[in-house]
């Protein structure tokens, strides 16, 4: 999709199985299963950096070692301080984050919950802008210009959007205080209007 001006690309089809290749290949990157489920986190939950940055392993994960299917952020987690939830219930998603949980646990088998879920290279938390500038380089690594943390948040919307999802349902789901908001996230497609033009019956 074209991108618009001011707003983060919205990726294609083939760019985004580009960004999943390349991070599947051990000898090209180097924390490729991290920047997968990243990438997952942003275009199947539509999360800010700032969400994902701040996710601990108890977040996703109860006591008993089970993922949980509906997670609650935080205000101190959120932009503009409102709580927000999610549900890890895409398969796509669950795949890739069952196999990276799965490098984080014990000997025995067991997951720490208080540690942060996305470690950066020196094992520590990121910030939210040092993951804008990392996603900047994921895109990069693959040619993809214009694109961000921000793209998968849009892809995110846009494609609720045309599946039918209410713009109140999506409004929840994004997170914002505002309806406005939402709709800004909303891309235009031609091939999606077009066939909502040729299905309508008077």
């Amino acid at each position: 999709m074209k991108k618009e001006k001011g707003k983060a690309k919205i990726l294609t089809n083939s760019e985004w199985n580009r960004v999943l290749k390349y991070q599947s290949n051990k000898s090209l990157s180097r924390h490729g299963l991290r920047n997968t489920l990243l990438l997952h986190l942003s275009f199947y939950l539509g999360l800010r950096s700032k969400e994902m940055a701040s996710l601990l392993v108890s977040d996703l994960v109860d006591v008993n070692g089970d993922l949980k299917e509906e997670v609650k952020l935080t205000r101190d987690q959120t932009k503009a301080r409102k709580q927000r939830r999610f549900y890890l219930t895409n398969k796509n998603l669950l795949k890739v984050l069952n196999k990276y949980l799965d490098t984080r646990r014990t000997k025995d088998g067991e997951l720490h919950l208080n540690q942060v879920l996305i470690k950066n290279q020196m094992s520590g938390k990121f910030s939210p802008n040092s993951l804008q500038q990392l996603f900047h380089r994921i895109y990069k690594s693959v040619g993809i210009i214009g694109a961000s943390s921000h793209s998968g948040r849009r892809h995110y919307a846009t494609k609720m959007a045309e599946s039918g999802v209410s713009i109140t349902n999506l409004q929840t789901l994004m997170g914002h205080q505002n309806i406005s908001t939402t709709s800004l996230y909303i891309d235009e497609n031609p091939k999606a209007l077009g066939k909502i033009t040729a299905e309508y019956s008077v």
